[in-house]
């Protein structure tokens, strides 16, 4: 495997990548990752190496390099407050301007396919899957948003919004106790999604909670976490053959 860490120049600085991909038979599918509200940290380094090693150029920015924040550290009352404030200085437009960033950066290196693209996000960032998916619509062949907050909300910007735009497959996977995506928020955007008709899929894990994904966390479900893994190769694989 190669592993870089690359400072990706934007219109507000430079973000910080990790990219991960395999030695040979170069080029491979992108596949964008976003970050979990904690921040990058080797959790998610390793996330990274695992899609990584399946045949795919992986790319896991710092979207709070603007804040010169990379990884908050253990979690406790400080840093939890520092990881709301920081949350809150993103928005779908500048991680979409980032994400423009991001290809431009690809488009010149050879390892990277120029073709399809995938998605996925965890927790704060399985919204910004989504943008992805309704901003290059001929590109994003399929996204996956993991326990994602916010998928509908009151702005024009709004996931269930955005996804009309997305030609791609959608993935959704959600937990089943998660005050953060709660079941009324799951079934407006089912119905939206519906309604719409985009080609998406939602699922609720039983037994597990918000998070459940991250070895490193308390609420880790092993079970779970590798039916998440599962679906996630089946659906690059489907639309990125």
């Amino acid at each position: 495997m190669i592993e870089r860490q690359i400072l990706i120049p934007t219109a507000s600085g430079r973000m910080n990548t990790f990219i991960s991909h395999p030695e040979r038979n170069a080029p491979y599918p992108i596949i964008l990752f976003y970050m979990d509200a904690p921040g990058i940290r080797e959790e998610l380094r390793d996330m990274a190496r695992r899609l990584a090693s399946v045949g795919y150029y992986v790319m896991l920015p710092n979207v709070y390099y603007r804040e010169g924040v990379e990884d908050l550290g253990t979690l406790n009352d400080t840093t939890r407050a520092r990881m709301r404030e920081l949350m809150a200085t993103l928005t779908i437009t500048k991680v979409m301007d980032d994400t423009d960033a991001l290809l431009a950066f690809a488009a010149d290196d050879a390892a990277a396919s120029k073709t399809a693209i995938g998605a996925v996000g965890y927790c704060m960032s399985g919204q910004y899957a989504i943008a992805a998916a309704a901003r290059y619509p001929d590109r994003v062949k399929a996204a996956a948003s993991i326990y994602g907050v916010k998928l509908v909300t009151d702005e024009p910007d709004s996931p269930h919004l955005l996804a009309r735009r997305a030609k791609g497959e959608l993935y959704i996977a959600c937990a089943e106790t998660d005050p953060h995506a709660p079941q009324a928020m799951i079934d407006s955007l089912e119905k939206f999604l519906r309604a719409d008709g985009v080609n998406a899929e939602i699922e609720i894990y039983p037994n597990t909670e918000h998070g459940f994904a991250f070895p490193g966390r308390a609420v880790y479900n092993r079970d779970a976490a590798e039916r998440h893994w599962e679906r996630l190769f089946a659906l690059f694989g489907r639309g990125m053959a």
